[in-house]
């Protein structure tokens, strides 16, 4: 796939959930990005508002309307469509098959993040011939494309460090960017590995699609992606994007960044209101305590260098009390990044290199 390629205007499609976090492609996109230019928001359940009333920290003006061909008769037509959310299984829902065949009728090119790769799908063949092509994002590497891990990641002299989570949607990635942006202002180059969709989207340019990569070229690829990214760039920090969470059943991830990224330190991402793993509400297993888990991180040989809270679910009132509750349990550096600046998470990533 041609990174440089598939860049351009477009809008995203989020069938109904553009107010939840399933559509989380389409908040970090509208939030940041340097590959699409997004113009507007195809959501029929959200039609008539505007992106910035559902997704802070977006700028106004991104329009939400109930269709592809309501937005070309207002707006013009864009050169990409997006699939902007997560759905069940990662297949494309029944009621948006209208939608997208819509799309590619109109000659518009269509991305897709989901695991259901739609160049298969019988129903969408026949709209190819027009000129319209479908991206599918997750299609794995070529074999000869991989990379087997080396060692080479002992070479790398800059500060390797991974924003984690104790579950998944938990906001790692925005964190990530977060804390990137804030370095690079301050002076220390700093660059993003993205390893999921929405990374690869905004238009990072080094990373994995991590549940795209078969398991045993997991380690080579991300070691690849970090030597390659300090070899070229020469950055002082790297950046990790985690994945899901170091004990979500549904989907373990964690501890290969810690030990096959050698990492130098982690930023423990929480949602202090989510008491069960997220999607799975009825399976009998909790979110751990979160100093448990630093402790776990530890035990697999890295430091915990800041805590950031996202507040899903909890006013503002409640969100701080749980910070100074756990503030007094603990010294590492606890910040709300969507409205905090990080100064006290970077003076700590910093230090590491003293």
């Amino acid at each position: 796939m041609d990174q440089a390629y598939i860049s351009g205007t477009a809008v995203i499609i989020t069938g109904g959930l553009l107010h939840d976090s399933h559509a989380k492609t389409a908040h970090g996109l509208l939030r940041a990005g340097k590959r699409f230019k997004i113009l507007g928001i195809i959501d029929e359940k959200h039609a008539g508002s505007d992106a910035s009333d559902f997704v802070e920290g977006t700028s106004k003006g991104i329009p939400v309307v109930q269709s592809i061909d309501v937005f070309i008769h207002s707006f013009g037509k864009p050169e990409y469509a997006i699939i902007g959310m997560a759905t069940k299984g990662g297949l494309l829902p029944r009621e948006l098959y209208a939608s997208i065949q819509n799309v590619l009728k109109n000659g518009i090119h269509l991305v897709n993040g989901l695991h259901e790769p739609l160049n298969d799908l019988d129903e969408l063949k026949p709209l190819l011939v027009g000129g319209a092509k479908i991206f599918d994002i997750r299609k794995p590497k070529a074999f000869k494309d991989l990379h087997f891990w080396q060692g080479k990641v002992a070479q790398i002299t800059a500060l390797k460090i991974a924003v984690l989570g104790m579950d998944c949607a938990t906001g790692k990635r925005t964190t990530s960017r977060f804390l990137e942006e804030q370095l690079n202002a301050k002076g220390h180059p700093a660059e993003m590995i993205y390893t999921g969709q929405t990374g690869w989207m905004q238009g990072a340019d080094y990373g994995l699609l991590f549940d795209a990569t078969p398991n045993d070229f997991i380690p080579g690829e991300l070691e690849y992606a970090l030597y390659s990214c300090w070899e070229e760039k020469r950055v002082d920090i790297l950046i990790i994007e985690g994945q899901s969470s170091l004990r979500n059943p549904s989907g373990p991830c964690g501890s290969e960044f810690i030990i096959s990224g050698d990492l130098d330190g982690v930023i423990l991402q929480h949602v202090p209101m989510r008491k069960k793993f997220s999607g799975f509400e009825k399976y009998p297993a909790h979110i751990p305590d979160i100093l448990n888990e630093v402790t776990l991180i530890e035990h697999l040989g890295t430091r915990v260098l800041g805590i950031t809270l996202n507040g899903e679910g909890a006013a503002t009132e409640q969100l701080s009390k749980y910070r100074d509750s756990l503030a007094q349990k603990t010294s590492i550096p606890i910040i709300i990044p969507m409205i905090e600046p990080m100064d006290p998470i970077i003076s700590n990533v910093l230090n590491q290199k003293l």
